[in-house]
């Protein structure tokens, strides 16, 4: 692995896509200057950490739940919203650990999430064109020319609140509000008398007779305060993630520290292009999105491309195929990349290939589509004995009316005006989250059953 990364320059030499047109470069080289001043958001330790755990999931001792806003915004990066989405994900994170008993690596789609591909570089309204709405980070939602200009500033406050959001998140987990005993108080605030909320407080109910089983047992109850959670995002804004690259003290080697994890979308992981030629030297772990339109051979490219060493958990395959899809384009890709003697981890991102659009207008995605896809995710896995390693959503903690469907919302075409609120992407609720939560546990509890837990065996004693 290279100690240097390339120029920015060199990067942008080779034509990358979906990124922003900045007519003032002297500002932007300003701000990138003051970027690679500023302090780093995560440490090497901290990438390192999640890659070994993310080597257990490609292995099949760990599943991966990685979720988060599908773009953030600056106005919504309050305290109640951060707190919000990681209360969906640790309840999400418990329900899934009980069922398959192997541990959960959390990992959030956030703290820098503030940038979206898009495909159109414009939008036109009522005969009026302007640029695309590509993220807070490049420019404003409001549909005006003045909003839609492509800011380098905006790189700088896309710093800020991420910052300002990994502080808050670390408190959140450090601070007791991740502690396993608060199961039931996660749930406080989802809708009552739903069957989601039901299904969650008796497997609560399970699991505190569990933990307190195990304090009269003498296990340490303070093992059940704290729990380990990552950032991630889409390295989309080469200019910002060059910035925030450093040389780490201890190896010397290139980390991105703007996340603990980062990924190259579907649309920007040309083999050839700028976008795998930067991640491809950075240590952090790195994810690729994969589509239906990817082949064996690409995909093997890729693998080569960005894990030439077999490195465990330095790999990640995220799938978003399309509910129709997956059955049919899933396998050759994990046929050919398990073939190369690869363990990469496999995601299942249910979401990105099950988007449309309603008669009255709204971008949506059904929930039925999205356990579908689901399924048919675990169906090629447990077909060709690979393991499900994990799942990549799109959700909120709010009670938001983005995606129809969801026995505990049952939401139709004409819920989705109530609270439509994303910058760009529909996203599931907090209760449509919990009960896919409970669906993928069914999967995992299955799979358990199918196969010995490389975790904890467990063997009755005969004396």
């Amino acid at each position: 692995m290279s100690q240097q990364i390339p120029t920015l320059e060199q990067l942008l030499s080779r034509q990358p896509v979906q990124q922003p047109t900045y007519a003032d470069t002297d500002l932007l080289r300003g701000v990138t200057d003051e970027l690679r001043r500023r302090p780093p958001l995560v440490f090497a330790g901290e990438c390192d950490d999640l890659k070994s755990k993310i080597a257990d999931a490609a292995a099949g001792r760990a599943f991966i739940l990685q979720g988060g806003d599908c773009a953030e915004t600056f106005g919504t990066g309050t305290a109640q919203d951060i707190r919000g989405k990681l209360r969906v994900l640790l309840s999400m994170a418990v329900v899934l650990t009980y069922a398959a008993q192997v541990p959960v690596v959390k990992v959030g789609r956030l703290a820098g999430q503030y940038a979206k591909p898009r495909s159109k570089d414009t939008e036109t309204r009522d005969g009026v064109t302007l640029p695309a709405y590509r993220g807070d980070a490049v420019n404003g939602l409001d549909f005006t020319e003045a909003a839609r200009v492509h800011d380098p500033n905006r790189l700088l406050e896309m710093y800020n609140r991420s910052a300002a959001t990994l502080n808050l998140i670390r408190a959140f987990v450090t601070g007791g509000f991740a502690d396993l005993r608060a199961v039931h108080t996660w749930n406080q605030d989802f809708v009552r008398n739903s069957g989601v909320e039901a299904r969650y407080e008796a497997m609560a109910d399970e699991i505190e007779r569990a933990l307190a089983f195990m304090v009269a047992c003498g296990v340490d109850k303070e093992a059940f305060r704290t729990v380990d959670f990552y950032s991630s995002h889409e390295a989309l804004l080469l200019p910002y993630e060059h910035a925030m690259t450093r040389i780490d003290s201890r190896t010397r080697t290139p980390y991105n520290t703007s996340a603990h994890m980062v990924w190259i979308g579907e649309r920007t992981r040309q083999v050839d292009g700028a976008h795998v030629e930067f991640i491809r030297h950075l240590r952090n772990p790195i994810g690729v999105k994969v589509g239906p339109s990817t082949t064996a051979t690409d995909a093997v490219a890729l693998a080569e491309a960005l894990d030439p060493e077999h490195e465990p958990g330095r790999l990640t395959l995220i799938s978003r195929m399309g509910a129709d899809q997956v059955r049919q384009a899933l396998p050759p890709i994990v046929r050919a990349v398990e073939a190369t003697g690869r363990k990469v981890a496999w995601i299942c991102d249910p979401m990105h290939g099950n988007t449309f659009e309603t008669a009255n207008g709204y971008k949506t995605r059904a929930f039925s589509q999205v356990v579908e896809e689901v399924n048919g995710f675990f169906d090629v896995h447990e077909e060709l004995g690979s393991w499900p390693g994990g799942v990549h959503m799109e959700l909120t903690g709010d009670d938001v009316t983005e995606c129809v469907g969801g026995v505990a919302d049952a939401l139709a075409e004409a819920d989705l005006a109530n609270r439509y609120e994303t910058a760009c992407d529909p996203r599931l609720n907090r209760n449509q989250s919990l009960e896919l939560a409970f669906q993928i546990a069914e999967r995992l509890t299955d799979g358990r059953i199918k196969r010995v837990n490389p975790v904890q065996e467990y063997r009755a004693e005969d004396f």
